[in-house]
């Protein structure tokens, strides 16, 4: 990626730092537990107004083909060992260090593969898989970062891959 800067048609190559080279493919941190809760599943699905009984009626769903609540899509539970402050610190420090202080959320992408229920443990496994380089219109260094989230049920099943993406920008 070319940046201009000081002179007018000066360009300056930018690289992505080292630190931050380093952590992709890497596993971030330590795996974390989620347990997945039928009230919390009943209560997310009320907060997105969203009615299906698979979610909010243990009876509708004892009866489907899913034979107990399902989580609407989005939703993973809760974490009851790692925490997600650690596992970000884990990529926000490098970034910070590296001259990238300004950290912005860029969005999330969910891709489901099995049904998440209720009273099922999932096992997130997280890694950098890409670093991109940008140039802001400001002239300024810009990396967006792809961190992918892996969950695995208690069988061992992939329920669902998350894919975070980050802008961190120079100052």
């Amino acid at each position: 990626m070319v940046i201009i800067a000081g002179e007018i048609g000066k360009e300056v190559r930018m690289a992505v730092p080292e630190k931050i080279a380093q952590l992709i493919g890497k596993p971030i941190g330590e795996p974390m537990v989620w347990e997945i809760e039928r009230g919390a599943i009943r209560r997310f699905a009320e907060a997105i107004d969203n009615p299906n009984p698979l979610y909010r009626d243990p009876e509708y769903a004892r009866n489907s083909k899913y034979g107990d609540v399902v989580a609407p899509f989005g939703f993973h539970g809760w974490p009851v060992k790692g925490g997600l402050m650690e596992m970000m610190g884990a990529v926000i420090l490098p970034m910070v260090e590296a001259g990238y202080p300004v950290i912005l959320d860029a969005g999330v992408e969910f891709e489901s593969f099995v049904p998440i229920r209720a009273g099922d443990t999932l096992f997130s496994y997280s890694k950098v898989t890409d670093v991109t380089e940008k140039t802001t219109k400001s002239g300024k260094g810009m990396l967006i970062l792809t961190i992918e989230m892996n969950f695995l049920n208690q069988n061992g099943e992939r329920a669902l891959a998350m894919r975070n993406s980050i802008i961190c920008r120079q100052l």
